[in-house]
């Protein structure tokens, strides 16, 4: 008993004298200090700068009127009145609006046909065709959406007109379908409030995986320089050196992890409906996964320069593995495992259902058990990788 005793008392010994020498690695190198320090508390500021405002309103319009009627011109005076139309002006033909979009002074042309105001007296369906600069997909959407509440409008007042004509008022009473939209977790309907949530939760694995990269990427020039050894790591047993670079990296990321998802939302006012108990708890097996993935990948960075190679060309898959800018649901079950296997997958999706719609970590079970799943995983490949270069 008095062995085993001493045995764990040794590997707690080790695993702190481990914590120890990281934290020093760590704060004595100013290029680890900017990946696990300056880029996550800069980066989500960046990033909530650039998308505010959150919406696009008043985007310019040319107008090319064919018909050139009383109904074409309240039509346009009713497009202008939206949210997301400004008419910049009249095109006298098609051409001529084209022109103005090849030199951006318009984003979307509005073309009114000279049969517009013939169709709609005789009751029939009249056509009004909009030609939108494709060049940022958001734009496209809020056009969409305006021109579709002009639509179902000037159709609402149009068969009141022809129930006046017929002598059937309506005595101010509502119309027969009402749409009401209500959209859960981004009331804003804004790209920040969509994208910033997910992004966060990236940075947290990326800026992690970049510093340990590079810490690795200097330990391999040190080996290389002292044949084989590097004179600032202790030489502890596999599983104390990596449990104690894994507690190093995550007790230096929780404090960034309560600015970046409770405060940085806070600030920018973006959707915050989760306790923060539920989502520091969600993300804890994250950071420890994520740190344990970069722990195995040590002896892939065979200098400093490595880290920028490898995890930054990651980045971009990792994006889109997230189920961010393409639904998981869609994807081939190929990419859907290559997903599974990234802690920010699962990360992005309960943090976002707690975050943004207002979810508990009760209700998060199966995000949360793949995460401690994936952080088991990566810390036997993290010890056989540490047990190799021994």
């Amino acid at each position: 008993m008095k062995g085993v005793m001493s045995d764990i008392r040794e590997w707690v010994l080790e695993t702190a004298l481990v914590v120890r020498r990281q934290f020093r690695l760590v704060f004595t190198d100013p290029g680890v200090m900017i990946f696990f320090l300056l880029l996550p508390l800069a980066y989500p500021v960046v990033y909530a700068l650039i998308y505010n405002p959150e919406v696009t309103r008043d985007m310019p319009v040319a107008v090319v009127d064919n018909c050139r009627s009383a109904l074409s011109r309240e039509f346009v005076r009713h497009a202008d009145a939206t949210e997301a139309i400004s008419v910049c002006g009249y095109a006298s033909s098609l051409e001529e609006a084209r022109t103005w979009m090849a030199d951006h002074r318009c984003y979307g042309i509005l073309e009114i046909p000279a049969d517009y105001s013939r169709h709609l007296g005789r009751g029939e369906q009249a056509v009004v065709k909009f030609y939108c600069d494709m060049g940022l997909l958001y734009r496209y959407r809020t056009f969409l959406s305006s021109l579709t509440e002009l639509q179902m409008a000037t159709c609402t007042d149009l068969r009141q007109v022809a129930l006046n004509t017929l002598g059937m008022p309506d005595n101010g009473a509502p119309s027969s379908v009402e749409a009401r939209s209500y959209f859960l977790g981004d009331t804003q309907q804004g790209f920040a409030s969509f994208i910033i949530p997910g992004i966060v939760v990236l940075i947290l694995q990326q800026s992690m995986l970049l510093g340990i990269a590079m810490l690795d990427g200097a330990s391999n020039e040190r080996r290389r320089r002292n044949r084989g050894y590097d004179p600032l790591l202790p030489d502890v047993s596999p599983s104390a050196s990596c449990i104690g670079k894994a507690l190093c990296y995550v007790a230096i990321y929780f404090p960034l992890t309560l600015y970046i998802l409770h405060f940085i939302p806070e600030f920018f006012s973006f959707p915050h409906q989760g306790l923060p108990w539920d989502y520091l708890l969600f993300m804890f097996p994250m950071l420890l996964a994520t740190a344990f993935l970069g722990i195995s990948l040590q002896g892939l960075m065979r200098e400093r320069e490595s880290a920028f190679i490898l995890i930054v060309f990651t980045s971009v898959v990792f994006l889109f593995l997230s189920g961010l800018t393409w639904p998981r649901y869609a994807m081939s079950d190929f990419y859907r495992w290559m997903g599974n296997v990234i802690p920010a997958t699962w990360g992005v999706e309960g943090f976002v259902r707690i975050n943004t719609n207002g979810g508990t970590l009760a209700q998060q079970s199966t995000p949360y058990l793949w995460l401690w799943g994936l952080s088991a995983f990566f810390f036997a490949t993290a010890y056989l990788s540490t047990r190799a270069r021994r």
